[in-house]
């Protein structure tokens, strides 16, 4: 495994394993598959683990699988605390406290404000004592460093990152968000003041592996036939040295396997410059078809109305980018075949989605183009068979 250090950082893993996605047995959790790649990760020198308090289940699975395999001090365990939660300064123990418990540790190594909009929330923070309650933790040794989690523009990013002396940061960041989100203007930004970067959404939510529009997934074998399009993907993160950590969420040990064998091959600057031309056409390609640039992180849910949101969205990009029918099928499974219909024409336009997105989508507006697209009489005949047919889950 290699390693990059920032400052006075200990050494960390250029692979993090990112714990949103752990494998599941049904609707649980597998405590057993998710332990038998902890470990490989682990035996293989990953040190860096990626977690929040708001994903079901992830805290208590990952404190699980660190206490039984006994190797706390092998490791760095970050997770986040849901600042749009607290209230007060009371709050703040509240949570930490409860994260502590569920991760069965005495302290947390890297900790993060979790989604940290811009300087605002962060003044509202600091009313309610956060910059003293973080100065105690880190005193205590119950925190290591402090830094914050972000989704936006690159402006209010170099805002945030300046308006208090962060440790680190963790951003949203690949080759189709080279110029958006914080981009790399935030990561050289943060760079600059030698402060680790934590990379999330390499693969923008799986989208730059298996939705791609057929003529991109063919470019790929036609360019490197041995790549596949999430080397690529992860070659491009690597090969900047201002990346210090490339989350990857894996979620079973053939994915765990490839991610490995790259992060102990690649290498700072081995992308040649028709390489990167290469990715900025497969970039465009992309994105002729993509009608919505949702990453199905999950942020807008759940929503009040029962909608699928990021099921949606997935549906419409597929639709369009691959074919009518591919998306029409996905629409089905996510909103049809259930016990709570969730299609977008279940949206009333509350608004309340809009603050949570991360990519700062309109997303009342663009279920009422996913319903209209997919909301036919043909489709709404379709699903009332399919709904007399098929028992919901």
């Amino acid at each position: 495994m290699q390693y990059r250090q920032v400052g006075n950082h200990r050494p960390l893993s250029i692979l993090g394993f990112g714990c949103m996605r752990f494998p599941k047995k049904g609707t649980k959790i597998d405590l057993a598959e998710t332990e038998r790649e902890i470990r490989r990760a682990i035996d293989s020198g990953v040190n860096y683990f990626d977690a929040a308090y708001t994903y079901p289940g992830i805290e208590e699975a990952l404190g699980t699988v660190i206490e039984h395999i006994g190797c706390r001090d092998k490791i760095n365990i970050a997770t986040k605390l849901p600042h749009y939660l607290i209230k007060t300064r009371e709050d703040l123990d509240q949570y930490f406290n409860t994260e502590l418990e569920r991760l069965k540790t005495d302290h947390i190594d890297y900790y993060l404000m979790h989604m940290l909009p811009d300087t605002n929330v962060w003044e509202r923070l600091k009313k309610l004592g956060i910059e003293e309650w973080i100065e105690e933790k880190k005193t205590a040794g119950l925190i290591g460093k402090i830094g914050f989690s972000y989704h936006g523009n690159s402006v209010s990013f170099c805002q945030v990152l300046d308006c208090y002396k962060w440790d680190f940061c963790q951003i949203q960041y690949n080759y189709m968000d080279e110029n958006t989100q914080a981009g790399r203007t935030g990561l050289q930004y943060a760079a600059a003041r030698n402060i680790p970067v934590i990379i999330m959404e390499p693969l923008r939510g799986g989208r730059l592996v298996s939705n791609l529009p057929k003529k991109a997934a063919t470019e790929f074998k036609k360019y490197a036939p041995d790549i596949s399009p999430a080397e690529w993907a992860f070659r491009w993160l690597y090969s900047q040295p201002e990346v210090t950590v490339v989350l990857s969420g894996m979620n079973s040990i053939a994915m765990l396997e490839e991610n490995l064998r790259i992060a102990n091959t690649a290498r700072i600057g081995e992308l040649t410059e028709d390489d990167h031309e290469f990715l900025r056409e497969i970039r465009d390609m992309i994105n002729e078809k993509m009608k919505v640039p949702c990453t199905g992180c999950g942020y807008c849910m759940p929503c009040a109305s029962d909608v699928d949101i990021p099921g949606c969205f997935n549906a419409y990009n597929i639709g369009h980018i691959d074919n009518y029918y591919q998306g029409y099928k996905a629409y089905i499974m996510c909103t049809v075949l259930r016990s709570k219909k969730s299609g977008a024409d279940k949206c009333v336009k509350c608004g309340r989605c809009i603050s949570k997105c991360p990519q700062g989508i309109n997303i009342p507006e663009q279920l009422v183009h996913v319903n209209k697209y997919y909301g036919n009489f043909i489709c709404r005949f379709i699903d009332w068979i399919i709904g007399r047919m098929y028992k919901y889950e």
